[in-house]
């Protein structure tokens, strides 16, 4: 697989953060050691702490992923687990990663605790990384969940959202920490500040790119794909790119959006008008233009071409084979 090819050179240290994140948020509580464990032996593509690491990687000057580089990584996934587990109870999902939500298996109250939990363990390691720098870095990620979460939960079902407020939620609620925590890979790398923006800008707009494509996928993927549901997103009246393109199109989807869905096939109505009209090619074009944008800036990092980025462009061209 492209994925495996493309990791190889981390594969140990994947093993390893693999381990670790199961041991690091050891609970004193069964309970919410049976929440932590069953969050992480759901698995993941683990993407963040694998780009941290590519970073590392591609930053220091052994190639080499430090002690505090494979931290960064943990807390990385910790922070982005955290978030998850809100917000399934935001939006009832019952499934992720393919496997029962924290709250569908114990209780709401569990779920919020398990988050709050995991928010406070990755703050704790956070702090014994002993750079202020990267402390500032990654906590301000946790305030930038909420506010993606209070403007998505402000404008749903509303149709009247622009494009550019979808971006900006996209950026709280998913680029945020990638950004943050490739910025804070190159920190620990002591990179120079014109360096470590490039990383963060790289981070963000793969970011920006990787959520669109989700939202793309929440469109034409299958529930195995996905972990949860095709549609789940719509349902909750989340209108993500491809539905913002294809509401301009046509007037059907505007009004199955206004009444919420109403009926029990209004769902697949929507699904079939977005797959057969230009929505998705629209955010596909859209994708592409921040990973391009991605791409670019972390070449303009060298002054000459250098084959030690090579890991980092094929990330993000593994990430756009998701939808071709």
């Amino acid at each position: 697989m492209v994925n495996q090819y493309i990791f190889a050179s981390i594969a140990d240290e994947l093993k390893l953060l693999d381990k670790n994140l199961q041991s690091m948020v050891g609970a004193r509580h069964p309970v919410l050691n049976a929440a932590s464990e069953h969050l992480f032996s759901a698995g993941g593509k683990r993407l963040r702490p694998a780009i941290v690491m590519l970073v590392a990687k591609c930053t220091t000057k052994e190639r080499t992923v430090t002690a505090y580089h494979k931290r960064l990584a943990e807390i990385t996934e910790i922070i982005h687990t955290a978030s998850l587990v809100h917000d399934d109870v935001i939006d009832e999902c019952v499934t992720r990663r393919g496997v029962d939500t924290v709250h569908s298996l114990f209780s709401n109250k569990v779920a919020i605790l398990a988050g709050d939990f995991l928010f406070a363990q990755s703050s704790w390691y956070l702090a014994n990384l002993n750079d202020l720098n990267v402390v500032k870095t990654i906590s301000k990620v946790i305030t930038d969940f909420a506010e993606g979460e209070i403007r998505q939960g402000l404008v749903s079902f509303n149709i009247n959202i622009s494009l550019e407020g979808y971006v900006e939620k996209s950026f709280y609620k998913t680029a945020s920490l990638i950004a943050a925590s490739c910025q804070g890979s190159a920190m620990l790398s002591n990179l120079d500040k014109s360096q470590q923006n490039a990383y963060y800008l790289y981070g963000k707009h793969m970011g920006l790119a990787f959520q669109i494509i989700d939202d793309i996928l929440d469109v034409i993927g299958s529930k195995k794909d996905l972990g949860k549901p095709t549609g789940s997103d719509l349902k909750n009246g989340n209108l993500t790119a491809p539905i913002l393109f294809a509401l301009s199109d046509s007037n059907e989807l505007k009004h199955l959006v206004e009444n919420e869905f109403q009926n029990a096939d209004d769902i697949k109505k929507a699904l079939n008008i977005t797959l057969t009209g230009n929505g998705l090619n629209k955010a596909k074009d859209l994708a592409e233009e921040h990973m391009q944008t991605a791409l670019v800036t972390i070449l303009n990092v060298e002054k000459r071409p250098s084959s030690k980025l090579h890991s980092l462009v094929l990330v993000g061209q593994y990430i756009l084979q998701q939808i071709y």
